[in-house]
């Protein structure tokens, strides 16, 4: 995690300040940006590994960078930190739905605020491809290819496996059916978009009762793995 470049988007020069005081007392390096266009440039530039992004910016708002960053191919999977003074609930339901990772309001104390960024950056974090991933019981073995439930074997088909494979390695963000087509079956295969829903259908009842409502339908958009209800 130490040495992570952060980038911090804040109009205001003393919360930048304090923000970047505090992550590199934790060993991170920072960059500042004070609107989205400097944001951009310089995401574009370093590709950083984290976002700090202020939701109330002069001209373009943060949700709209957000918005832009996770629709472009080369920056979607820059985690996103929303840092605003806007507590309602209808805000924080917005900027997690653009994609944002997590959402801090103001005033937030730095321990909490480098806490918070830790536990994104970990779930960022991509899997080696060999360690197996556990949630609850359900443990998916890559080396071996088996996933077992409560240490017993669960019967599922190949493509039901690399569906729950890069659900774990991917949790708590909604996919469209066609990303999943291009994830899980790749770009050059020509596959309809309900074959989709039919292997969730397959993978839900390969996962039983207990673990089916971790594959959650997203209306309007598709599928997400996630261990919130």
């Amino acid at each position: 995690m130490v040495g992570k470049n952060i980038l911090i988007v804040d109009d205001e020069a003393p919360i930048r300040e304090m923000i970047a005081v505090a992550l590199e007392m934790a060993g991170y390096d920072c960059m500042e940006a004070e609107n989205t266009q400097q944001a951009h440039a310089m995401i574009v530039d370093r590709k950083p590994d984290l976002i700090l992004l202020d939701w109330m910016l002069p001209g373009t708002s943060g949700i709209e960078l957000a918005r832009r960053l996770k629709r472009d191919e080369l920056t979607d999977d820059i985690p996103i930190i929303m840092l605003t003074a806007k507590g309602e609930e209808d805000n924080k339901i917005q900027g997690l739905e653009v994609g944002a990772d997590d959402y801090i309001t103001k005033p937030f104390s730095p321990r909490e605020l480098v806490a918070r960024l830790k536990a994104v950056l970990r779930r960022a974090a991509p899997n080696d491809g060999e360690s197996p991933i556990e949630i609850g019981g359900l443990l998916l073995d890559p080396i071996s290819h088996r996933v077992t439930i409560d240490g017993k074997p669960a019967e599922m088909g190949p493509t039901e496996y690399r569906l729950l494979q890069f659900f774990m390695t991917h949790q708590e963000r909604a996919y469209t059916r066609g990303q999943l087509l291009d994830q899980v079956w790749g770009g050059n295969v020509y596959v309809e978009e309900r074959t989709v829903d039919v292997h969730i259908r397959r993978l839900r009842k390969a996962l039983g009762e207990v673990y089916e409502n971790l594959v959650q339908t997203v209306r309007g958009t598709g599928y997400r793995f996630s261990t919130k209800s």
